[in-house]
């Protein structure tokens, strides 16, 4: 409802009620969503994992240094898949040793999460050295940055690829249909939907959110169950790192360090609780569009766009108090 309600409240500035601002809002946040659904996870458990942003970020410079290792003629597939799976390892990694320090060495999930952060930004600049890490292979923006349908009046419908023939001043009539970063977003949806609502880890990770020596006593390896969410929500980093690569054609330490704390928040305002036991994928998804909404609908206001803070500061502490009541109820 609030979101209907701010799409109503802000539809009457001009330009924010058309379709190329909806795709650009969706394609804006997309990694933010994917940032949103690994930490849904680790909030449902009552937990919380604040090095998200910058295991992000050590995995974009990671997969492009790697990636920039190829020749100019390498196969572009090769290329992506070793960003891919290089952005894999570094999330399970980091995923694997937040979960073990708080689950076997009972390290609070914001200490050890805290000291992974600075790890994390840590090797990120001594990595990159502090500047952007490019990667310069032809097509790597168009994974990110791509379309999955054109239209132009003159030349019709293409898959892909702008019409052959349109260039210079007929580019402006083109229009763009469905981002790719809209079309990896969803099929991260649909996985992790999956899994948290369909399968018995889901169940559990319900179970140890609610009462973790309830799920214990009721034989649910309550270790192993933190450990795999804490992966899954770094895996998410890392997948959100891996597109950082492909949208900006390169890596940066700080990629993700303005949308860790924006992903948690999310989560809060979608319905989550930070008590754990309570959340869903759709409610993180909302709640991220809410945020987006604002953000969005401020700036085409023409409104300082430091009052985002304050509004986003606003709603989060909202959202805390209907959930407080709700509990007191």
């Amino acid at each position: 409802m609030f979101l209907v309600i701010l799409i109503g409240a802000f539809s009457t500035a001009q330009g924010f009620f058309s379709l190329n601002n909806f795709q650009a809002i969706l394609a804006n946040n997309s990694l933010l969503l994917v940032l949103a659904l690994g930490q849904t996870f680790v909030i449902i458990t009552g937990g919380i994992d604040l090095s998200t942003g910058w295991v992000m970020g050590l995995a974009s410079v990671t997969a492009s240094l790697v990636m920039r290792q190829y020749p100019l003629n390498a196969n572009l597939t090769l290329v992506i898949l070793s960003g891919f799976l290089t952005c894999v390892v570094i999330g399970l990694a980091a995923g694997f040793i937040n979960g073990v320090v708080i689950s076997r060495l009972k390290v609070p999930p914001f200490i050890a999460t805290l000291g992974m952060y600075g790890i994390a930004r840590g090797f990120g600049y001594i990595l990159s050295g502090g500047p952007p890490v490019s990667v310069n292979q032809p097509g790597i923006g168009q994974f990110g940055n791509g379309f999955v349908f054109y239209f132009h009046p003159k030349a019709g419908w293409n898959l892909f690829n702008v019409p052959e023939g349109i260039s210079g001043v007929d580019l402006r009539n083109v229009t763009s249909l469905l981002p790719y970063l809209i079309i990896y977003f969803v099929i991260a949806l649909f996985i992790v939907h999956w899994v948290l609502s369909k399968t018995k880890f889901g169940q559990h990770v319900y179970a140890v959110g609610g009462s973790a020596m309830a799920a214990l006593r009721a034989g649910i390896p309550v270790n192993r169950i933190i450990t795999k969410v804490y992966m899954l929500s770094a895996l998410m980093a890392g997948l959100a790192g891996f597109l950082y690569v492909m949208r900006y054609s390169g890596g940066v330490a700080s990629a993700g360090d303005a949308l860790n704390l924006n992903s948690i928040a999310a989560i809060v305002v979608g319905g989550a609780s930070l008590m754990g036991g309570e959340g869903t994928l759709v409610g993180t998804l909302v709640g991220t569009l809410i945020i987006a909404v604002i953000q969005n609908g401020l700036i085409i206001l023409g409104i300082d766009p430091f009052y985002q803070y304050v509004a986003v500061g606003v709603i989060i502490i909202f959202a805390v108090l209907i959930d407080q009541l709700k509990k007191q109820s």
